[in-house]
């Protein structure tokens, strides 16, 4: 199969295209290095099974290709909201520049949309019936909002124009190469830590979140990318739920570090559990996260330890 991935040289994109190139398939990097970085597809450059185009999808492109995987999207608070408009344009622009390329070729086209739909929910853990709880209004609403708008978008060009559309709805995720100035609490205490830098927990640090390691969420997307039964959306994440006190001692621990802890005020809209229901991915996919939480962090930490 030829393979169409945006956001490719992205933290996901990035493996994505590694995954899809080690299983004999021709992959199509485009990115336009808003947040990707060209560091993270750098040994891909010179297989000839993978090309990379510089491309902003809010823009049409024509190429041809069997599969798209639309990853295009600032995923993280930090980048989103440096530049809300270009990340709701994207996630709705974008959406529909790659429904119509799909429409096109004929291509199959995947979603990432994520556990923001969810917004602070009121259901725990979340399943994908929950419709969430979203502030139109608020500083997060150009990444909730415009992924929610582009499921719509997704649902609708398959039931207008006969599109062949996946979703996926991506919890937390972590591992290499995720951006060193993300702002995910992921980065942010690894980094803190290895720099000796006190680790900020906004709130009390009681809010929750699940975190599934990279391979495991790569293999879920790709299982649900091939599989003929359903258009989704399904979730995609792991039981491994924690606080964020949790998640700093263990940082602390495995980087053994000294650093102390700082508490700041809670982001507005901050959810305080997130967790998903992963009935639909078991039945569905036959796919369950196996990697060993601390094993995934470790090699995380070896990552960030590689480029500070």
């Amino acid at each position: 199969m030829k393979v169409l991935i945006t956001g490719a040289a992205g933290f996901l994109g990035s493996h994505l295209s590694d995954q899809l190139l080690a299983q004999g398939h021709e992959v199509i990097g485009v990115d336009n290095f808003f947040t990707g970085s060209k560091k993270n597809v750098a040994h891909l450059l010179s297989n000839s099974s993978f090309e990379l185009i510089r491309h902003d999808i809010t823009f049409p492109l024509y190429v041809e290709c069997d599969a798209i995987l639309n990853f295009a999207c600032p995923a993280s608070p930090v980048h989103y909201q440096r530049n809300p408009v270009e990340t709701l344009k994207t996630n709705v622009h974008g959406a529909i520049n790659m429904l119509g390329l799909a429409k096109r070729t004929g291509a199959r086209i995947l979603q990432a949309s994520t556990s923001e739909v969810y917004g602070d929910p009121e259901v725990h853990p979340q399943t994908e019936t929950y419709r969430g709880q979203v502030n139109t209004l608020g500083p997060r609403a150009c990444y909730d909002e415009g992924k929610r708008a582009a499921e719509t978008l997704f649902m609708d060009y398959h039931r207008q124009y006969g599109v062949d559309i996946r979703i996926v709805r991506i919890f937390n995720t972590y591992g290499p190469r995720m951006a060193i100035d993300d702002g995910r609490v992921v980065s942010n205490f690894i980094v803190s830590a290895l720099k000796g830098e006190p680790i900020t927990i906004y709130g009390d640090g009681s809010q929750t979140r699940s975190f599934c390691y990279v391979d495991d969420l790569v293999d879920g997307i790709l299982k649900m990318l091939w599989q003929e039964n359903s258009t989704g959306p399904v979730n995609l994440g792991t039981n491994f739920e924690m606080t964020m006190i949790e998640l700093a001692e263990l940082v602390l621990r495995l980087t053994g570090s000294s650093s102390s802890l700082e508490y700041k005020e809670l982001p507005i809209d901050d959810p305080k559990q997130r967790r998903p229901d992963l009935t639909l991915a078991k039945s569905l996919l036959n796919w369950v996260p196996t990697s060993n939480p601390e094993i995934g962090l470790l090699r995380t930490i070896e990552y960030f330890k590689s480029v500070i």
